[in-house]
C-alpha cells in the first residue's frame, strides 16, 4: 500500500501544503479586493479597517489549515500525499480544457453569426445587440460556458487537453481552405487558433513537468543516481519553480492594472470589431499556469525529497520509460 512507501515527513509537507494553502489565501484575496471592493491585506494597518485584518486573517488562517491538515494525518508519505495532489491537479488542468474548448466554439459561432447579419435574425435585436459588448458576453455566455467545462471535467478522466493540438490544427485547416478554396476570412478565425494555442501551450506544461517531459541541458543530470536527482529536483521546485509562480501572480494580480487582473476586470477585447471576446480569457490563462505548476511544484517537491531518501514507489515517467 502507498501509505507504507517510505516514513512521515511532516515538516517536509507542512512547507508543501502551507505554499499551496498560501496560494488559494492569495488568490481569495485578490477577489475581493478586486471584486468585492476590500481594501487589500496591506491596508489593514493603514486605515483599512475591519475588512483589511479580514483579509490578513485569511493568510494566517491559510498556514493554520495547511497545519492542521499535516497533524491530523501524519502517517501520510510523501508519495501518497504527491499522488493525491496529481489526481487534484489533473482535475484542474481537465476544466481548464472544457472552459477553453466549450468558450471558444461558443464565441467562434457568435462572431461567425454576428459578422455575416444573421444573429439578429436568430435571437432579436436586443440580445444580438448585448452579445456585441464585453461585458454582457461575459457575464451572461461565456459564464455558463465555463460552469459547464467544469461540470463535465468532474465527470470525465481523460486529459482532454490532449485533444486540444488535434483542434488547433483543425481550425488552422479551416482557415487555409476557407482563404484559398472559398476566399472567405475572418477575424475570428484566427482568433480561435491563438485561443486554443495559448491555452495548450500553457496548460500543458503541468503535465510536461509531471511526466519529466521538459527540455533541460542533462549532461550532469542523466548521469545521476535517482537520490541525487530528488536533491537536485527538490531545489529545483522551491528556487525555480515556486518561486517563478509566485512571480507570476504577485504581478498579475498586484493592481488593477496588472497584467492578469486588467484585461479581465474590462473584458478587454481585441480591436478588430468581429472577432472573437476572449482576450481577457488569454490573460486568465497566465494565472491557470500560475496555479497549476505550482500545484505541480509541491508535488514533485514531495516526490523528489522521497526519492532522496531512497524510499519504494517512485513513479516512472514517460521520459524515464523511453
Amino acid at each position: 500500500m502507498m501509505e507504507s512507501q517510505g516514513a512521515p515527513a511532516p515538516l517536509v509537507r507542512i512547507f508543501g501544503w502551507t505554499m499551496l494553502s498560501l496560494m488559494v489565501a492569495f488568490l481569495l484575496n485578490a477577489i475581493l479586493k478586486f471584486w468585492f471592493d476590500f481594501p487589500g491585506a496591506t491596508s489593514a494597518f493603514s486605515g483599512g479597517g475591519l475588512m483589511g485584518f479580514i483579509q490578513i486573517a485569511l493568510y494566517f488562517a491559510a498556514i493554520t489549515l495547511g497545519i492542521w491538515h499535516v497533524l491530523k494525518t501524519p502517517d501520510r508519505t510523501l508519495r501518497s500525499e504527491a499522488a493525491g495532489i496529481i489526481t487534484f491537479n489533473t482535475f484542474l488542468v481537465r476544466g481548464a480544457f472544457w472552459v477553453v474548448l466549450l468558450v471558444g466554439l461558443g464565441d467562434a459561432v457568435v462572431s461567425f453569426l454576428r459578422v455575416n447579419n444573421m444573429l439578429e435574425g436568430m435571437v432579436g435585436a436586443d440580445l444580438a445587440g448585448n452579445l456585441g459588448r464585453a461585458e454582457f458576453r461575459g457575464l451572461y455566455f461565456h459564464t455558463p460556458l465555463v460552469i459547464l467545462g467544469i461540470l463535465i471535467a468532474a465527470v470525465t478522466r481523460s486529459l482532454g487537453f490532449i485533444w486540444l493540438s488535434l483542434l488547433v490544427v483543425i481550425a488552422e485547416l479551416l482557415i487555409v481552405f476557407s482563404r484559398f478554396v472559398f476566399s472567405y476570412e475572418q477575424a475570428f478565425m484566427a482568433d480561435l487558433v491563438r485561443f486554443w494555442y495559448g491555452a495548450l501551450f500553457l496548460f500543458a506544461s503541468a503535465y510536461t513537468l509531471l511526466e519529466d517531459g521538459h527540455v533541460r541541458v542533462d549532461l550532469f543530470y542523466a548521469s545521476m543516481r535517482r537520490e541525487r536527482k530528488g536533491r537536485v529536483n527538490a531545489c529545483g521546485a522551491v528556487l525555480l519553480g515556486m518561486l517563478l509562480c509566485w512571480t507570476i501572480l504577485i504581478l498579475g494580480f498586484g493592481s488593477s492594472s496588472s497584467v492578469i487582473v486588467g484585461p479581465i476586470l474590462v473584458f478587454e477585447v481585441t480591436q478588430a470589431g468581429f472577432g472573437m471576446y476572449v482576450k481577457y480569457f488569454m490573460a486568465g490563462f497566465l494565472g491557470v499556469f500560475a496555479v497549476t505548476m505550482m500545484v505541480q511544484f509541491v508535488a514533485q517537491f514531495f516526490e523528489a525529497v522521497a526519492d532522496k531518501r531512497g524510499e519504494p514507489g517512485a513513479r516512472e515517467t514517460h521520459a524515464e520509460i523511453m
